[in-house]
């Protein structure tokens, strides 16, 4: 069996069904995660020798898309879990990619500062030796999956020199981490993302993953391509979502005096058929993205801005129009569109957010460095 038919039935039966609950309580998908978890999916990107199914970005992003028709809280802590997994399958211990790969372990970024905002990349959270430990002082702005995820792939100022950071792996039961509040956000409700405050945190020296100095290779090297293409992924299925929902309900909803549907109005349709377009474009634009990375194209690192970009963008403009064609049914939980529109709000300002996209896509096109 594939990974694919693995999936559906966790999308169909698990996901989709606790997806209310989980965005109207704003509580962690556990059922869904456990489902994931239970079925090997968690393992997806480890390798086969710790456990996993040892595939790559391309199959990733088609998983996370998958969710996010049902639940972008999902997708979102998955996507987080994914990303994380990565580094530590290039840089961590046997043990812990054992862990990841099984499901008995979930971790998730914690990049994200309030000083430095949507530049991940310049941390300002510092480390320090101290009796044989590193000491690790940080406000984290957002970690998703804070009080859920076992452990942290962690961000800091190198230990010395003059190098943009260094990651580490920290485990999320660490003396020292302080959650101050649970999440309660416009969407992604689910997603478990909040502050977390690091106050003399302890980690051995072999809790880095990479070189000191090393995590800006990481980040861009390990961490942006994959995190990138997964959030477009979510993006997009958040719009393919909308999409099949609003052709459902354009289609079943009539006019019982005139013996119509709604998809019956050439206004409607067309609207519909702009949706359409939209998420097909971005479908073959994200999985081309997908294929550059894996295949060591040249134009890999463009392929997944643009991607990105434009996920976020088609998001927006899809889940708008949904909302317009179903009207005002739309604000009703149980047509399930209102719940994806307001979940396509954040993949265009999660880092590097649609504006910091089409800058840099400007600059490498014209020839410029990113950075």
């Amino acid at each position: 069996m594939s990974y694919l038919e693995t999936l559906e039935p966790i999308a169909r039966d698990v996901v989709a069904q606790h997806a209310p609950a989980v965005d109207g309580e704003g509580r962690f998908p556990r059922e869904s995660v456990d489902a994931l978890g239970a079925a090997g999916l968690l393992g997806l990107l480890s390798a086969t020798d710790v456990g996993g199914l040892g595939l790559g970005p391309a199959a990733a992003v088609r998983v996370i898309e998958r969710l996010a028709q049902e639940c972008g809280s999902t997708a979102m802590v998955t996507t987080m879990h994914y990303a994380g997994t990565a580094v530590v399958e290039a840089f961590g211990p046997e043990d812990v990619r054992r862990g990841l790969a099984t499901g008995e372990r979930f971790t998730t970024l914690a990049f994200s500062e309030a000083g430095s905002r949507s530049h991940f990349w310049a941390p300002l959270s510092t480390a320090r030796q101290e009796n044989g430990h590193v000491v690790l002082d940080a406000k984290k702005s957002w970690i998703t999956s804070a009080r859920q995820a076992t452990d942290y792939v962690w961000s800091s100022k190198p230990l010395a020199g003059e190098e943009a950071s260094t990651i580490w792996l920290v485990p999320a039961k660490s003396e020292g981490l302080s959650v101050p509040r649970p999440f309660d956000g416009l969407g992604l409700r689910g997603n478990d993302s909040t502050p977390v405050t690091a106050e003399g945190v302890k980690v051995a020296p072999e809790a880095r993953l990479g070189e000191d100095g090393g995590g800006f290779g990481v980040m861009m090297g390990t961490v942006l391509p994959r995190f990138n293409l997964m959030i477009a992924a979510g993006a997009l299925g958040l719009a393919s979502g909308a999409l099949k929902r609003a052709i459902a309900h354009v289609s079943a909803t009539r006019y019982a005096h005139l013996g119509s549907s709604l998809a019956d109005l050439p206004t409607i349709r067309a609207y519909v058929a702009r949706m359409q377009i939209k998420t097909d474009m971005t479908r073959t634009l994200l999985h081309d993205a997908a294929a550059a990375v894996e295949g060591g194209r040249e134009d890999a690192m463009l392929r997944v801005l643009e991607s990105k970009a434009a996920a976020g963008e088609t998001a927006l403009e899809v889940t708008d129009l949904a909302m317009r064609v179903c009207g005002g049914q739309a604000f009703r939980k149980d047509v399930g569109v209102e719940r994806l529109f307001r979940d396509a709000r954040a993949a265009s300002v999660m880092a590097p957010t649609t504006d910091q996209l089409y800058d840099f896509i400007g600059k490498a096109v014209c020839g410029l460095d990113l950075f």
